[in-house]
C-alpha cells in the first residue's frame, strides 16, 4: 500500500517546479527556496493541511 496519496505527489511536483523557476517562497520569512528537500517539505505540508494521505510526522526521541 502506498505511503503517500496521489495529491501529495502533485503538490510536491508543483513545489519543485516553482522552486526551479525561482518562484517558491518560504512561508514565514518569505525567502526564496533554493533546496530541493525544502521544496518537497513545502509540498507535503500543503497536502497535509488539506487532509491528504501523508504519514504522521516523526516524533523526536529524548
Amino acid at each position: 500500500m502506498p505511503r503517500y496519496g496521489k495529491k501529495v505527489a502533485q503538490k510536491v511536483r508543483r513545489a519543485i517546479r516553482e522552486m526551479k523557476k525561482g518562484r517558491l517562497r518560504s512561508g514565514r520569512s518569505g525567502k526564496k527556496v533554493t533546496r530541493r528537500k525544502q521544496a518537497i517539505a513545502i509540498g507535503i505540508s500543503e497536502a497535509r493541511r488539506e487532509g491528504e494521505k501523508v504519514p504522521r510526522r516523526a516524533r523526536k526521541s529524548a
